[in-house]
Formats: C-alpha cells, sequence, structure tokens
C-alpha cells in the first residue's frame, strides 16, 4: 500500500506571523473563509496544509519543504527573521533545518538532479 501525506499542520504562536513569514517565503496565500482565530488554511498548496495555533514551542514532526535553491531559500529564511542551519550533502540532495521567526522548526530539501521529476 502506498501512503502519501494528504494534509498537514504546523504549530504557531502566532497565526498572523505564520501567514507574513511563509507567505513572503514561499507565496502562500490563505483562505480567510476557512480560517480563523486558531487556525489558517494555506491556498493551493499540494499536499493541502495550515497552521494551527499552540501554546509554546515544541517538537513536531519534521517537514521537508521542496525547493529549488536551498542556498537562496536558506538566505530568504534570515532575511525574514529565520534561522538556518548549514545544508548537507547526501545521495538524495541537499538538506536543511530551518525555523520561522517564532522558532519553529522545519526542514527544506533541494533533491538531488537526478531524482528531480
Amino acid at each position: 500500500m502506498t501512503v502519501n501525506l494528504g494534509y498537514f499542520t504546523l504549530g504557531t504562536l502566532d497565526i498572523d506571523k505564520a501567514k507574513a513569514f511563509f507567505g513572503a517565503l514561499f507565496g502562500w496565500t490563505f483562505d480567510d473563509a476557512a480560517s480563523g482565530p486558531t487556525y489558517a488554511h494555506v491556498m493551493a498548496s499540494e499536499p493541502a496544509c495550515g497552521f494551527t495555533k499552540v501554546e509554546r514551542t515544541r517538537d513536531h514532526s519534521n517537514l521537508y519543504f521542496r525547493v529549488e535553491d536551498i542556498d537562496a531559500t536558506c538566505a530568504e529564511v534570515t532575511r525574514l527573521g529565520g534561522r538556518a542551519a548549514v545544508p548537507s550533502d547526501s545521495a538524495s540532495g541537499r538538506s536543511v533545518s530551518v525555523c520561522d521567526d517564532q522558532g519553529m522548526s522545519f526542514s527544506l530539501l533541494q533533491p538531488a538532479p537526478d531524482l528531480v521529476d
């Protein structure tokens, strides 16, 4: 049986700040009709995703967002007030752990050229 990620949420301390950060980083827009004070639904993402309000930072599942240029995306994370580690290389490509401007962690993946579809 093949199982694919169908939906995910990212925890955030401040919904509006998360919308501003990820909107600027990835160009995401949000469905205000499907959102509220403790949830924001990202429009036109694959897989579908959203943000949920949490009361404090804590460990969550590690999610990798596929990007075309990991170095440029790390620079943009930093410009937006987040932090980025040094990317590491493997047979599957380059990856790095980063966090947004509220300290919530996520990862970036730039697949190896021979793995890009």
